[in-house]
């Protein structure tokens, strides 16, 4: 099996990971399970999610609406422990 990404970039991979979680990529045990293969993360990687997903929760909430406010909200409490 191949994937492309066609939102490749430079940044970081536990961005990307977090990336992939929010908006629900299918087959995410297996994408996190190459990652592990190619490049193991960090450890705490898990605890960091939030923090990778919090600007982009916060962005949505202001381009799309408060239905994103309490996402953003979860994710700033998940980061700062």
């Amino acid at each position: 099996m191949w994937l492309l990404d066609p939102a490749a970039h430079g940044g970081h991979r536990e961005t990307d990971l977090a990336m992939l979680a929010l908006f629900g990529a299918p087959h995410l045990d297996r994408i996190r399970a190459a990652y592990g293969r190619t490049w193991p993360l960090a450890p705490g990687w898990r605890g960091r999610v939030g923090l990778h997903q919090l600007f982009p929760l916060l962005v949505h909430a202001v381009l799309f609406g408060s239905g994103y406010g309490a996402s953003a909200g979860a994710a700033a409490r998940d980061a700062l422990g």
